[in-house]
């Protein structure tokens, strides 16, 4: 399920004429083809520009400034991440998990994501637009698949809202957390054998495991 509220990149307060859908389009895989080629120190909004066809003027109308750029070009993938009702809570898992290691296995992927990250450690603006931009949006993926499995009667429905959200951000960092940490800095195989091991942990426990 795509994010049913597609973010906004305009700045406010301003007018003229409609942003356009397929230039947005190009500059971001633009973004993310001059990431993988020159790396985040080398890439420029002058670089982007050219790639993209538009002019450098297009780029300052929508975004501020490269961090805003990059951080919307990685963000425009995660977005494709989809969740069907695959019939059951340990499925739904096993297929985002895999899903979300095959997009970490495209090079413009994982080279704009680990950029963004590491320039991120010196840049609390940019850590705040990650966070809104990408790990907040997708969190529905969490919040679609426990609602799935609650319905399915798997799991508790919750009273507690703000129990609810901080079960729900746990369940993210875990999942989201591993398999970066699996995929980009161990550089280890997300294969469907290491999947079904860590499903079957997620949702046993360690003691089960044992």
């Amino acid at each position: 399920m795509r994010n049913p509220c597609p973010r906004s990149t305009a700045r406010p307060g301003r007018t003229g004429r409609p942003r356009s859908a397929a230039a947005d389009a190009a500059i971001l895989a633009a973004t993310r083809d001059a990431l993988v080629e020159l790396g985040w120190s080398k890439l420029t909004m002058g670089d982007v520009s050219a790639r993209a066809g538009v002019a450098k003027t297009t780029l300052y109308r929508r975004w501020a400034g490269k961090n805003e750029l990059v951080v919307d070009a990685v963000a425009e993938l995660f977005d494709a991440l989809e969740l069907p009702d695959r019939g059951s809570l340990e499925a739904d898992i096993e297929y985002v998990v895999l899903q979300f290691a095959e997009l970490l296995r495209r090079p413009e992927a994982r080279t704009a994501l680990m950029a963004v990250v590491a320039e991120s450690t010196r840049d609390q603006a940019l850590r705040d637009r990650i966070r809104s931009a990408i790990v907040d949006r997708q969190k529905r993926l969490v919040v679609l698949g426990r609602e799935r499995a609650q319905a399915r009667g798997e799991l508790p429905y919750e009273e507690d809202q703000s129990l609810a959200g901080h079960t729900t951000d746990l369940i993210f960092d875990v999942i989201a957390g591993t398999v970066v940490h699996r995929a980009l800095v161990s550089s280890e195989p997300v294969d469907e054998g290491w999947v079904a091991a860590f499903t079957a942990l997620l949702m046993h426990g360690l003691s089960a495991r044992a």
